[in-house]
């Protein structure tokens, strides 16, 4: 899918008109992925080396995940999955790590987006700086379009600088252990999406998107009876240009 936004954008808009996001679901584009995240793990030295040259998990078939895919001029560069997080959903790792945080406040009916295996192909990165705020765009889309009461981050301790700057989070947790990492530990970081959410799109305009645009990223039919119904949560944004299929 073609994303759209403001004609007048700061970080990101040289690449904004070049890139698709699309969900991952063909064999052929999970495959592609997986040995994506396992280049990016390893030269981060975050795993060690493995015969399979892939990083997969369980929570890739999850209901409430959406992998998404990053092309630029049709080729992969990035990754996210985005986990919805309802008191009825709450597969992820996040919660697994984190769940003495996070369930109570499950239980009593929020919802949480939670972004998780951001990865981008190594050579990619370095080539397109702005890969790491079109990216996790994806999960501000997903807070709005679910109308999120936290959007969260678990990440990698030496990242917290970036969350903070762009979408205002802040720490809520120790750092803990990561599962499969050895060498790092990660962080739980949150924002209260309705309050900061002006703040973080006058700062970033890029996060503008479409109601459209929201629809053809995360509405499916299987899930409209178990997944938050969409909604507004604040006025509606100046028009944006319609998103267009990829």
């Amino acid at each position: 899918m073609k994303s759209g936004a403001d004609t007048a954008l700061p970080r990101g808009a040289a690449l904004f008109d070049r890139i698709d996001y699309r969900l991952i679901e063909s064999p052929e584009d999970r495959d592609n992925l997986y040995l994506m995240r396992y280049r990016a793990y390893l030269h981060a030295g975050l795993i060690n080396p493995s015969e399979s040259l892939r990083v997969t998990d369980h929570f890739d078939d999850a209901p409430n995940t959406w992998n998404f895919g990053i092309y630029v001029d049709g080729e992969l560069c990035s990754a996210v999955r985005i986990h919805v997080l309802t008191s009825d959903w709450r597969m992820s790792y996040t919660t697994e790590v984190f769940g003495d945080v996070l369930n109570p406040r499950l239980d009593r009916g929020e919802v949480f987006v939670d972004p998780a295996r951001f990865v981008a192909d190594p050579e990619k990165q370095q080539r397109f700086p702005e890969l790491p705020y079109l990216t996790l765009r994806l999960a501000y889309l997903a807070c709005d379009h679910f109308g999120a009461d936290l959007g969260l981050a678990m990440v990698r301790t030496d990242h917290q600088a970036f969350y903070r700057r762009v979408f205002l989070h802040e720490s809520i947790a120790e750092p803990r252990p990561y599962p499969g990492w050895h060498t790092r530990k990660v962080v739980l970081m949150a924002s209260d999406f309705t309050t900061l959410r002006e703040r973080v799109l006058t700062r970033f305009p890029i996060m503008r998107s479409s109601a459209f645009e929201r629809r053809m990223l995360f509405d499916r039919a299987s899930q409209r009876q178990v997944l938050p119904r969409p909604k507004l949560v604040s006025a509606p944004l100046s028009p944006v240009p319609a998103a267009t299929l990829g």
